[in-house]
């Protein structure tokens, strides 16, 4: 049995935390669709064990159908839907929940395993112990913006997707930041550097950027101004404002796609800028300036992704891979501002 001592790094630890952070992402990958399709309100009920069974008969799925039926989005919407119809958008959302069950108990068992054994650095526990209650608080999230959809809305708040997908990159982060410690061990010295605040400087603005385009999803506002780049012509939308300061921060199509548009602009060029001087830097390693150009270069990829993403209308597969290289790009700013923390 190995003891707690005798290492602050374990390699198995720290595989085991990026194949969770793999399923997280394969989770928001099949989220993005499941929204871009619709889907999300299929599920009218909130069965953390038992809904992990589907219908299994006709007249259970002729039950579920029913519930739909009594929600807004299928009396204003989708009314008329067949059964069959119905059928595709409820896999979507049951495997979007399956992907949620499958990542608690990819995490959970494993944590106890290594826990058990001793084989999970001690100084690593606290945090692992935070990651599984975020991922528990992001399962509760996300019935709480379902429920937001099925009253008076014909979709979910959009400040409530952007809460549910805030915390799933949140979760993302952490699960590479912690696995990457697990992988290295504690950092030997302390290290001075003027890049450790530029750096999480650079993950707030992207975590941001993420944040608005959540807002700009739950609003359909990747339908509207799809011209570039101007905004039907103009730089300023007339519509711009939606009453309140809420009412047009959330619920304006029109702010939340320029806002989006706006910080996009200017995380690529804080994102060019930071990977220009990092590659001159003599004090960073050869590997942080890798990172500052990897994590550049895809901020620019992304950029020209949601411009192609935003011209034609947010196809499906356009929609889905701009929202995995979001969680790219967040990966790598998050492995560059871990590795400049170090020697």
């Amino acid at each position: 049995m190995t003891s707690f001592l005798r290492s602050d790094r374990s390699r198995p630890v720290a595989i085991w935390l990026f194949v969770v952070a793999a399923l997280v992402l394969a989770m928001v990958v099949v989220g993005g669709a499941t929204r871009l399709t619709d889907s999300g309100l299929s599920i009218t009920e909130w069965k953390p064990v038992t809904g992990a069974v589907p219908p299994m008969s006709q007249q259970d799925w002729a039950e579920e159908f029913a519930r739909y039926k009594e929600i807004p989005q299928y009396q204003q919407v989708n009314r008329g839907m067949s059964l069959a119809e119905f059928k595709t958008i409820y896999w979507w959302e049951w495997s979007h929940r399956l992907l949620g069950r499958l990542v608690g108990f990819a995490f959970a068992v494993p944590f106890a395993y290594f826990l058990i054994r001793r084989e999970l650095p001690r100084r690593l526990i606290p945090r692992c112990i935070g990651l599984f209650l975020l991922g528990g608080l992001q399962g509760a999230v996300g019935w709480w913006m379902v429920a937001s959809g099925l009253s008076e809305r014909v979709s979910v708040a959009p400040e409530r997707l952007a809460t549910h997908l805030g915390l799933a990159f949140a979760l993302l982060g952490a699960l590479v930041w912690t696995a990457l410690d697990a992988w290295a061990g504690a950092p030997r010295q302390t290290v001075p550097s003027p890049w450790k605040q530029g750096t999480l400087a650079l993950i707030g603005l992207i975590f941001l950027q993420i944040l608005l385009g959540a807002l700009v999803a739950g609003n359909d506002a990747g339908l509207v101004y799809n011209d570039w780049p101007l905004m039907n012509g103009a730089f300023l939308p007339k519509d711009y404002g939606a009453g309140s300061l809420w009412a047009t921060i959330a619920h304006s199509q029109a702010a939340v796609q320029f806002n989006h548009r706006m910080v996009a602009y200017l995380l690529t060029i804080v994102g060019i800028a930071m990977a220009w001087v990092a590659s001159r830097s003599s004090y960073l390693p050869a590997e942080a300036k890798l990172l500052a150009l990897a994590t550049a270069g895809t901020i620019v990829l992304q950029a020209l992704l949601g411009v192609m993403t935003l011209i034609f209308a947010v196809p499906i597969s356009l929609g889905v891979a701009h929202q995995v290289m979001a969680a790219i790009v967040l990966s790598l700013a998050v492995a560059f501002a871990w590795r400049v923390r170090r020697p």
